[in-house]
């Protein structure tokens, strides 16, 4: 989420989405409190600072890591503050244990995903602090139901060898499909809540992300060809739900070049009009449409952080807009 006020943006995601609340990310705060250095402070045993280059493994915790642990327990306050008798499911996200061996580098410079060894060491610590982290979030929000967010950005590229290197100047090589499976699977295991992937880089593996136990996934609708169909429709019937990224996560560019960006852009378009996309992969797959609403979530295509408050508060406003016409209207939504 864009802004660095996390009680305002805590009270504004329990407003606007009462049906799926989750803790809010502020990147916009600094090294802490994004994606990588957020889920970091989570390691147990393992501790990271910021170098020039980015997030790396230090041998003892620092200043960097206590300003991580300071910005989520800023979060988890907020949260606490706002969720007094709440009762329902509560969305918890942190960075997945590939995106992270892509993203931190070992003491010596190179990335963890260069290093079997330094790979299977971030799961079990990463599995580990998940669990307390959600424990705590159980805590502080006692009525709540769990869901456990992994996000992956880096998921694909990893599979396909097209993480570079710390220097830039190559690639790492890929890792086995089946070692990606298995370490996601031990990963949710050891957190012991059910879980989603998200990613919204291109080529997301639905298959392996089913084999390795997610109750979900979430990605870029638009980034989805016809053929995944088969992948997403085993997955489909098989109850996996799938968390549709059709609204914008920004807004689109104004017509002219005269006009002032983010001013007089094109608005949202109506509900039925943006979960369209849905419904035609719907009629590819030949689901019938009252089983829209049972397997399908509406969300924006990606994170909001780069969006201004004013149009990430409209964009969630907008998801539940169109999550509702699954809900009342799913013919609506299938009509060629």
């Amino acid at each position: 989420m864009p802004g660095s006020n996390i009680r305002e943006t805590v009270e504004m995601t329990l407003e606007l989405l009462p049906d799926l609340p989750h803790l809010p990310e502020l990147p916009a705060r600094g090294p802490g409190a994004d994606l990588t250095g957020r889920s970091a402070g989570l390691l147990v045993d393992l501790y990271t600072d910021v170098q020039p280059s980015g997030w790396r493994f230090v041998d003892r915790p620092g200043r960097d890591h206590r300003r991580t642990r300071s910005f989520l327990g800023q979060d988890l306050d907020a949260l606490e503050e706002f969720t007094q008798g709440y009762t329902g499911p509560l969305k918890v996200q942190v960075a997945g244990p590939w995106t992270l061996a892509a993203t931190i580098e070992l003491g010596h410079g190179d990335k963890a995903l260069a290093d079997p060894g330094a790979c299977r060491d971030l799961a079990v610590s990463l599995g580990e602090g998940i669990r307390l982290h959600l424990a705590e979030v159980a805590r502080r929000v006692p009525g709540a139901s769990l869901l456990l967010q992994l996000d992956e950005p880096a998921l694909p590229g990893v599979i396909a060898g097209e993480v570079p290197t710390a220097s830039g100047f190559g690639r790492l090589r890929a890792v086995d499909k089946a070692v990606v499976r298995d370490t996601l699977r031990d990963v949710i295991a050891a957190a012991g809540t059910p879980t989603i992937v998200h990613s919204c880089a291109p080529g997301i593996p639905i298959t392996l992300l089913r084999q390795a136990g997610v109750v979900g996934v979430s990605l870029d609708m638009s980034l989805l060809g016809e053929a995944q169909d088969e992948s997403i429709g085993e997955a489909i019937e098989a109850g996996l739900r799938l968390f549709a990224g059709v609204v914008p996560s920004l807004p689109a560019e104004p017509a002219s070049a005269e006009a002032t960006p983010g001013v007089g852009a094109r608005p949202l378009s109506d509900p039925p009009g943006t979960v369209r996309s849905v419904g035609t992969l719907w009629n590819r797959l030949g689901f019938p449409p009252e089983s829209l609403v049972e397997a399908v979530v509406v969300t924006p295509t990606c994170g909001l952080a780069g969006a201004s408050p004013a149009y990430a508060r409209a964009a969630l406003s907008h998801s539940v807009a169109a999550g509702r016409v699954l809900r009342d209207d799913p013919e609506s939504a299938m009509r060629r």
